[in-house]
Parts: C-alpha cells; sequence; structure tokens
C-alpha cells in the first residue's frame, strides 16, 4: 500500500520534471540538403552538431543574442571559417563570414567542442521567424558541416518590460 502512494506522489512529479525539460530544449537542428524526414539525419559531415541554444529566445533586434552550438569531431581542426547566412520566408537576406578561431577555442581537438557567436542584431530588424544556415569549412575551404535552424526575433519594445 505504501507503494502505491509513494508511485501516486512521485508520478506527477516525473511529468512535470519531464514536461520542464521538454520546454527547455535546444533548437530543432536539421543538416543542410536533407530532402525530408527520413534522410541520414546525421549528415556525413566531419563535424557532427549536438545541440543549438539561443539567448535570449526570442532574439531581441537591437540586444546582443548568443547561438551556441555545440558539436563533435573525429579528427583535429586547426582553424578555417564560419559562414553565416540568414534568410526570412526562404529569402536570402544576410551573410557574413568569420574565423572559426574567433567563435571557439583552435585548433579544436578530437571531441566535443562549443562555438559561441553573438552579435546585437539592428534595432530595425523586424520581428518574425527566420532560418540561419550555419556552413563550418576547414582552412582549405572543405566544408566540416552545414546545418539549419530556425529563431524568432520579437519586437524589442514589448520584450524590454518583460
Amino acid at each position: 500500500m505504501a507503494v502505491i502512494v509513494q508511485f501516486k506522489l512521485i508520478a506527477p512529479l516525473l511529468f512535470a520534471a519531464f514536461l520542464l525539460i521538454h520546454s527547455i530544449q535546444a533548437t530543432d537542428v536539421k543538416y543542410c540538403g536533407l530532402i525530408n524526414e527520413y534522410a541520414d539525419k546525421k549528415g556525413n559531415y566531419v563535424v557532427k552538431v549536438q545541440g543549438v541554444e539561443i539567448s535570449p529566445d526570442p532574439v531581441v533586434s537591437g540586444q546582443p543574442a548568443t547561438f551556441s552550438i555545440s558539436g563533435y569531431t573525429g579528427q583535429a581542426i586547426p582553424g578555417g571559417k564560419l559562414v553565416i547566412d540568414v534568410s526570412v520566408f526562404g529569402v536570402h537576406i544576410h551573410s557574413e563570414t568569420h574565423d572559426l578561431c574567433t567563435e571557439t577555442s583552435c585548433p579544436i581537438s578530437i571531441g566535443n567542442f562549443v562555438l559561441s557567436h553573438s552579435q546585437i542584431l539592428p534595432g530595425f530588424t523586424p520581428p518574425g521567424s527566420y532560418t540561419l544556415k550555419m556552413r563550418m569549412k576547414d582552412g582549405s575551404g572543405q566544408q566540416l558541416t552545414c546545418i539549419n535552424f530556425d529563431f524568432s526575433i520579437g519586437s524589442g519594445l514589448f520584450m524590454a518590460d518583460s
């Protein structure tokens, strides 16, 4: 009888914990070139992306935003470039290229690493849903990974008060 009572008390706590973990889940990431949900979701890249975290989420125009990308590599990477393309409703609106070693410590050793990119979006950036495409290339231009993920930009006027 005591076991049943304890389970009745623990079950709602476990369910609440499950909901909390699900609500703080990292951003959904897709490898470039995947046609449908049945394609190889791991991609055939040297760098495997494990997750993306965006802070704040949604991003606020005119305020700092950080995109942290957790990855794994099976080979050492001495350096390279990070190419970022942003689109809205499928229309390309912005590109930028960064030295990989300014976004993470180089050389990147075999194993797990975190790449972190921070910037302030212009105050006139309209709120809405955007897609970011990130390509990581080595020093010779070979593509190490390519991912897409969606993010939202909220209105700075409303977000500043919350």
